[in-house]
């Protein structure tokens, strides 16, 4: 069984016991979460797609760790004009590991 779910402005393709890095979210490490924005579910040839959301599905994950992405290097350069500007960053995300996926009906880890 695997869910299409939406946080932090992104859409992930999630199955049990699978660890995914999302945006930062505000919870302790150990906590469990309900993510509850579930835009399919689906159970080997079984699809059911939400219109936006499909009503009464969660996804259950518990979280791994916090932590910060590799630097993303920005150098911006007007040639001839004698500027140059250095930038960097780290974008902060949180570790889920998924545990169970509750579908509409039915319930699978």
């Amino acid at each position: 069984m695997y869910a299409v779910i939406k946080t932090g402005g992104k859409q992930y393709r999630v199955v049990a016991g699978e660890k995914i890095k999302v945006e930062q979210i505000a919870a302790d490490v150990g906590q469990e979460i309900t993510l509850d924005q579930v835009l399919a579910v689906g159970n080997g040839s079984e699809l059911q797609i939400g219109a936006p959301l499909v009503s009464g599905a969660t996804v259950v994950a518990k979280v791994v760790a916090h932590g910060r992405h590799d630097k993303v290097r920005i150098f911006k350069l007007r040639r001839r004009k004698h500027y140059q500007k250095h930038q960097g960053h780290r974008q902060g995300y949180t570790e889920l590991e998924i545990g169970t996926i509750h579908g509409a009906g039915a319930s699978k880890e």
